[in-house]
């Protein structure tokens, strides 16, 4: 038997009618046999083309307030007959059920509604049942049966029909009823989270994806899925690798804990801040910013907290960069950003991320609270006799910000709202802050008076004996070590202010 079908019969049924006229008026004008319900049903009717109501194919109305419609015997017999088994022929014959050779129906919009804020009650009744089971029906079928479930597969149906001539083939009939199950299999995962309060039950489904160029290496396939257009537009450049998202990701966190501060510019390369600056001017805290690891800098990810203006552009053309970022941009900021042809430039939308972070773990997956405790003045306890000055708590709750979005083990020095220096995804906390006073040096800062940040407690004081030798007079750590008194003792006897925070900031 072919499995090329022609179709003869079609059963539409849609919540949404945008751009289902030109398929219906294509169908109809291939004399197309087509069946519908309620505002379809009214639909097909005031464009002038015949339409058989389901009603008189199953002598049935709509009951129950429209609840069901479709569940019927000689709607889903219609749609799940065999074509080449004999006793499914037959039986279609004995009870008078109509061939239906295409499905076209949506499901009503449950995540809007629960987006929406609706009650409980509206909610319920926007959970489909008439049209995930036709749809589960001829996507099951799709031998014989075409699947249309979303109008994002409209397009593709009218080129079907309209360049084959009503008929499709049985690769056209599987990757549609593919479509199909991913459109019904979202729908539910989307109604169990509602239910769901259990957080050791876990079910995600992103409808929405996209093909990188390649992983994070070249060898590597990259896929990424969500909605990116959501949180930022894309203005100009090519598009974004599998690693620039990664540092778009831990840039947007990162400029997050600067959020309600002033004017802040952060530069980021393989996920970390190479600099950082706050600023009354952002083009200021920039050109400072970029002063802490320039070149570091090189090929980074930079983002503002705050509207790019012509003297931070001017500033910015001269470094080669992948990926500029900023809730807004002067007009001849964007001009002279766009030089570069390649450079990505974004504007980030205020859209609040995922509670939840999710990563790949041995043959399963590692699901988190999002880390959503940020440092400040009142969290802090001063644990030591001499107490940090305004300065100096500025400036720990800076670098505190800065080390809670660096690897771990991590440590970070701060001075007059500046990072100078971290040491950044290091075995040993030790070898972390000898990293950060090495580069220091490098680029020729003077820790003198520097304040200094770890994500975790110091088992040991061998770490504020080599910050107090670097030039470092104040300390900001979570506390927590059953020797934490030999870290505060050794700043008492050398004139370092201490502060525990009581949260660790592990970040791996």
């Amino acid at each position: 038997m072919s499995t090329t079908k022609t179709i003869q019969s079609a059963l539409i049924s849609v919540f949404s009618k945008d751009g289902l006229e030109p398929i219906v008026k294509k169908l109809h004008e291939q004399n197309v046999t087509i069946y519908s319900t309620g505002g379809t049903e009214d639909f097909i009717k005031n464009l002038g083309i015949p339409v058989v109501p389901v009603e008189d194919v199953t002598s049935y109305p709509s009951i129950l307030g429209g609840r069901v419609k479709t569940l019927h015997p000689k709607v889903f017999g219609g749609i799940l007959n065999r074509q080449d088994n004999e006793s499914d022929v037959q039986q279609m014959k004995e009870f008078d059920i109509p061939q239906l050779d295409l499905v076209i129906v949506d499901l009503y919009p449950f995540e809007k509604t629960v987006a929406s804020g609706a009650s409980e009650e509206d909610i319920i009744e926007k959970i489909d049942i008439g049209g995930i089971s036709l749809i589960r029906a001829a996507a099951k079928n799709f031998k014989d049966t075409v699947i249309v479930a979303s109008m994002n597969e409209y397009g593709l149906l009218l080129d079907l029909i309209t360049e084959q001539k009503g008929t499709t083939t049985l690769e056209n009939r599987k990757l549609l009823a593919t479509k199909a199950f991913h459109v019904s299999s979202h729908y539910d995962g989307a109604i169990f989270n509602y239910f769901n309060t259990d957080e050791t039950f876990y079910k995600e489904s992103i409808a929405e994806g996209q093909t990188l160029r390649y992983g994070e290496n070249p060898h590597q396939k990259g896929f990424f899925f969500g909605e990116f257009d959501k949180m930022f537009n894309k203005v100009h450049g090519k598009e974004l690798s599998y690693n620039n998202l990664l540092d778009v990701d831990a840039a947007v966190n990162l400029i997050n804990e600067f959020k309600n501060d002033g004017p802040t510019f952060a530069i980021l390369k393989h996920n970390n801040a190479c600099g950082l600056a706050s600023r009354e001017k952002i083009s200021d805290a920039y050109v400072a910013a970029l002063a802490c690891d320039p070149t570091s800098a090189f090929g980074g990810v930079l983002i503002a907290n705050t509207q790019i203006d012509v003297a931070t552009a001017q500033e910015i053309n001269k470094l080669f960069c992948e990926v500029v970022i900023a809730p807004s941009y002067d007009d001849e900021a964007l001009v002279i950003l766009e030089e570069k042809k390649n450079r990505i430039i974004l504007i980030q939308n205020n859209v609040e991320l995922p509670n939840k972070q999710v990563r790949t773990c041995l043959n399963g997956l590692l699901i988190q609270e999002r880390n959503n405790i940020t440092d400040n003045k009142a969290d802090l306890k001063t644990v030591t006799t001499k107490a940090p000055t305004e300065q100096e708590v500025e400036d720990l709750i800076f670098a505190s910000k800065i080390c809670k979005n660096t690897k771990s083990n991590t440590i970070v020095f701060a001075k007059n709202g500046t990072l100078i220096s971290s040491g950044t995804g290091q075995t040993s906390r030790v070898d972390a802050l000898l990293q950060a006073v090495q580069k220091a040096k490098a680029f020729n800062f003077d820790l003198t008076g520097a304040s200094m940040a770890s994500d975790a407690f110091f088992p040991f004081p061998d770490c504020v004996e080599l910050a107090k030798n670097a030039g470092i007079t104040a300390v900001i750590q979570p506390g927590g070590s059953i020797k934490d008194q030999l870290s505060i003792d050794y700043c008492n006897e050398n004139n370092l202010a201490m502060v525990f925070t009581g949260t660790r900031h592990f970040k791996h």
